[in-house]
């Protein structure tokens, strides 16, 4: 057992009773109930507590008819203790969709957090009215996607001010082309692998600032043969504009650069995060965005199928990445995870960024790595990761069908907490109770010139032991959505210098020591007005 992190599931104590279903109770065996949901944070009401939602998934009904369930919203009402909401919010009907994913951003800029729900057959987009409640808006806002899709991001792509949106869509399955894959044993039927479908186009909204957005996939330049789990955006090339790294399931990932004027350019293979070290497309599914070895250069993170490592993609300079995963002690998991949720932060605030993976097979049947995996916390140490032991009787020995994961600070106590997302098991929430004598620095910026959210900042931690670079994402993990405040921890020694923000609208912002405190509200600063 690890006695510098402490991770406790307070599940059971806090009111927050939710499991998504997948449907296999029909016994049809399709792709779709692979994928599972995942789960979001946000202050919905903005009463200053993280308030969770998770996509509800769907049924399979005997005349093969699909069916959406349920979303649920839990209230935080502090001290650990969650109230469903999902009745007065307005979110007690089943959608018409069969979910997966869910995004919020405030689309709309008028201060409160919307929620976009991915699925098979459609998306919704939930409006929050600022009342607490939330209005279904997806047709009136000109979002029609009746196609697969999974993971999503919001992102202000042309730096317009606005928000807009990015769709990662899978493969072409319906009950039309549903082919018959024999499992291990003669009369079992298994799920089909990917390689059997086809891939569909990814979708990119573009917002018209009044509320309305439009496809806008051809000129942005998206490619058509992702076969897309997970999606983030963030400025990877720090040059001042948002670039979009996509994980696609048995084909090449995407990185698009941006190239301006509403154009990006995918250079995934030139650049080197497409595939693995053996030149190999993975089955990769959760993404992130971090500087694991602070350098002040974004790296990217791609959790992968089994007998596959986890991609660990180091940032190079000048556009360039390598595939690290072995020399930081990635590849020394060995081959018997299925990885999904992914998100990085600094979990015990020692100033490195660790990572936590949720863990689950996709198949009914495995022959190699088991259906149910224990999810993984990885503590970084000066850019090598270790695998931390845990209780035998604890969430992180216990095998799970993990999908979703999210992080952020649901006590207000700056530790971040995390809450995993589950196939037809409860979901888990976290508790970060680790003791030490380190600190926890929290940053919410709110942009007036850029998008509300400030998706696409880079801000940079100044301080003794050197610089600390975080981005405020777009997407990321899987099907998930973290809290989008900025986090560093820090040794109790380290000296805090300063702090410099990189609004998404170019304008620079400089924070002194004093400024610094445990969490701090950054309202991005106006032009001077014109004489």
């Amino acid at each position: 057992m690890d006695e510098e992190l402490t991770l406790e599931d307070v599940t059971t104590a806090t009111g927050v009773s939710f499991v998504y279903r997948n449907g296999e109770e029909a016994g049809e065996s399709t792709i779709l109930e692979s994928l599972g949901g995942g789960v979001g944070l946000c202050d919905y009401d903005l009463d200053g507590r993280l308030d969770l939602f998770f996509p509800g998934g769907g049924s399979l009904g005997p005349d093969q008819r699909i069916q959406g369930m349920t979303p649920a919203l839990f209230r935080n009402q502090g001290d650990w203790k969650f109230a469903s909401v999902s009745g007065p919010a307005g979110l007690e009907q089943p959608p018409p969709y069969y979910s997966h994913g869910c995004s919020i951003g405030d689309y709309d800029n008028d201060g409160f957090p919307d929620i976009l729900v991915t699925g098979y057959g459609g998306v919704q987009l939930w409006h929050n009215r600022g009342d607490g409640t939330f209005a279904e808006v997806s047709r009136d806002c000109g979002i029609q996607d009746d196609s697969w899709s999974t993971s999503a991001g919001w992102s202000d792509r042309n730096g317009d001010g606005d928000l807009d949106l990015y769709l990662a869509h899978y493969v072409n399955w319906s009950f039309a082309n549903h082919p018959h894959c024999p499992g291990p044993v003669p009369g079992q039927r298994e799920i089909c692998p990917p390689r059997q479908f086809d891939p569909l186009p990814h979708l990119a909204l573009l917002s018209g600032g009044d509320g309305s957005f439009r496809d806008a996939s051809q000129e942005v330049g998206l490619r058509t043969d992702g076969k897309g789990l997970g999606v983030v955006l963030a400025d990877i090339e720090l040059d001042g504009d948002l670039d979009i790294y996509v994980a696609n399931d048995t084909t090449d990932n995407f990185l698009y650069v941006n190239a301006g004027g509403g154009r990006f350019e995918e250079l995934g293979v030139i650049r080197g995060v497409a595939r693995d070290d053996l030149g190999v497309a993975n089955g990769s599914m959760g993404v992130d965005v971090c500087d694991f070895n602070r350098d002040g250069r974004p790296d990217l993170w791609a959790a992968n199928y089994e007998r596959e490592s986890f991609a660990l993609y180091r940032n190079e300079g000048a556009g360039q990445f390598l595939h690290v995963s072995q020399s930081a002690g990635i590849t020394a998991l060995g081959g018997m995870y299925v990885g999904f949720g992914s998100a990085f932060t600094d979990l015990d605030g020692d100033g490195d960024e660790d990572v936590l993976i949720a863990n689950g097979h996709v198949i009914k049947y495995p022959r190699a790595a088991p259906l149910k995996q224990t999810p993984l916390v990885l503590i970084n140490e000066k850019g090598r990761f270790r695998k931390t032991l845990h209780p035998p009787s604890g969430y992180f020995a216990t095998p799970h069908m993990g999908r979703g994961l999210a992080v952020g600070d649901l006590d207000g106590d700056r530790q971040p907490d995390a809450v995993f997302s589950h196939t037809n098991e409860p979901a888990a929430l976290l508790r970060n109770r680790t003791e030490n004598q380190n600190r926890h620095f929290w940053l919410r910026l709110i942009g007036r010139e850029s998008n509300r959210d400030a998706v696409g900042a880079s801000v940079v931690l100044r301080t003794s032991a050197g610089d600390l670079l975080r981005q405020v994402k777009g997407g990321g993990s899987y099907l998930s959505q973290s809290e989008l405040a900025l986090h560093w921890g820090l040794p109790a020694e380290c000296e805090v210098r300063g702090a410099t923000v990189l609004w998404p609208s170019g304008r620079r912002q400089e924070l002194s020591p004093k400024d610094i405190l445990g969490r701090l509200v950054v309202l991005e600063p106006l032009p001077d007005p014109v004489e």
